[in-house]
């Protein structure tokens, strides 16, 4: 579908909420000149007050008042763009209908999401429409799950270059400085709550292979638990389960998967939380390991919620400024091939990683599907970053600052 002569080159959707605003600001100061961009919300009045608070080039943009709840209001803002990026969440209650208007639109499409249920939903509602029209769906844009999804796409390729067979074993060890934002805390209530009243989608969350193209030809190979035990690594690092497993893991299998299982069908792809070496490191992997079960089991059961929510940040708020300037993420991931040759990646930036350097990524990934469409690997309908921006996103996040990179080890 042509959306060349459309009126925008690109509209941000939740322009209003905490990280709608950060990327806003981010697309303000590295769009080039004349870029068609809006800014979408329910409230005019709320956009026109973000608007004003951003730099001069972006005080002629468009405004568009749109709500998810409307389809003829996600219709019509989805035909005046060629890219709709959208921070609008809990996903699983407000994305369906922009995902939906995109597929039918022919417009490219990113999102923050890091909920399986609803990518496993709007995958199978609307990819076939979207390869139809032409619409890129590029689902979770941010530290869900950039890092860990391009970081093992350098491995394969580093893999590949060499001839060194498939990937085998391959493990994310995450560590990072970093706040949460009540956005966050609301999108976990809203999978807690599905999960307790669906047999189903505790079983989706349970399925490794949850976000397969095509569950039936997946292989049979086991994959590591994604809250595995505290764990004392080669280098004497402890490990500690990572909440961000459970869902990164599955978009990084299906990046193999929609790659025709490019990365190799033995694949096996886990996720920890990297703590500190020594008995000290011990005795923090333990304590966080617990306080993660325990966190979690407290926001499951509705009585302990409550008791959580009076500490817990309100939707809408976030870490403070400076809070996001002083986090920081790394992620390192180490392979070993079915040769038995070891790589190493490393993924790692500045920035509080679900804050300021989640907008880095999402603004990144909103400009890559704006501008860079002759560079993008040719695929269309639902999509993760590696399939969709692929190495064009690598070098756009290098140059933002963010450090992605390879080494053969010995």
């Amino acid at each position: 579908m042509d959306t060349s002569s459309r009126e925008h080159d690109l509209v941000l959707y939740g322009a209003t909420g905490f990280v709608g605003r950060l990327i806003a600001g981010y697309i303000a100061e590295h769009a080039p000149a004349g870029m068609r961009v809006g800014l979408a919300g329910r409230s005019t009045s709320r956009l026109e007050a973000v608007r004003s608070q951003l730099p001069a080039a972006a005080h002629g943009w468009a405004l568009i008042e749109a709500d998810s709840e409307d389809t003829d209001s996600m219709a019509a803002m989805a035909a005046t763009t060629r890219v709709l990026f959208t921070t609008v969440g809990p996903y699983a209650k407000h994305g369906l209908p922009v995902v939906e208007a995109c597929a039918r639109a022919g417009t490219h499409y990113g999102d923050l999401a890091g909920e399986v249920s609803f990518i496993r939903e709007a995958i199978d509602r609307y990819d076939d429409l979207a390869k139809m029209n032409g619409a890129r769906i590029v689902h979770s844009c941010g530290y869900d799950s950039v890092p860990s999804d391009l970081a093992v796409l350098l491995l394969h390729q580093a893999a590949e270059a060499d001839a060194a067979g498939g990937l085998a074993e391959v493990q994310l060890v995450a560590t990072a400085k970093a706040g949460i934002s009540g956005g966050t805390i609301e999108s976990m209530r809203g999978q807690l709550d599905a999960m307790r009243s669906s047999t189903a989608l505790r079983s989706l969350a349970a399925d490794p292979y949850a976000l397969s193209p095509d569950r039936t030809r997946e292989p049979t190979t086991p994959q590591p638990p994604d809250a595995g035990p505290v764990h004392r690594s080669e280098d004497g690092t402890w490990t500690a389960p990572f909440i961000m497993a459970p869902f990164n893991t599955r978009i990084v299998r299906r990046s193999n998967a929609l790659q025709g299982w490019a990365y190799g069908r033995s694949l096996q792809y886990g996720e920890v939380m990297g703590v500190a070496p020594g008995p000290a490191g011990a005795v923090t992997a333990r304590a966080m390991a617990l306080g993660l079960r325990s966190f979690m089991g407290a926001m499951a059961f509705p009585p302990s919620r409550k008791v959580l929510d009076r500490f817990l940040p309100a939707p809408g708020a976030g870490p403070s400024t400076g809070t996001q300037h002083a986090g920081w993420f790394h992620s390192q991931v180490t392979a070993r091939t079915e040769s038995g040759q070891r790589y190493q990646a490393v993924a790692a930036g500045p920035g509080d990683p679900g804050y300021a350097a989640t907008a880095v990524m999402a603004g990144e990934s909103a400009l890559a599907l704006a501008l860079d469409g002759d560079r993008l690997p040719t695929a269309n309908g639902s999509l993760t970053p590696a399939t969709a921006l692929g190495t064009v996103l690598i070098r756009r996040l290098r140059a933002a600052g963010h450090t992605y990179q390879v080494t053969k080890l010995a």
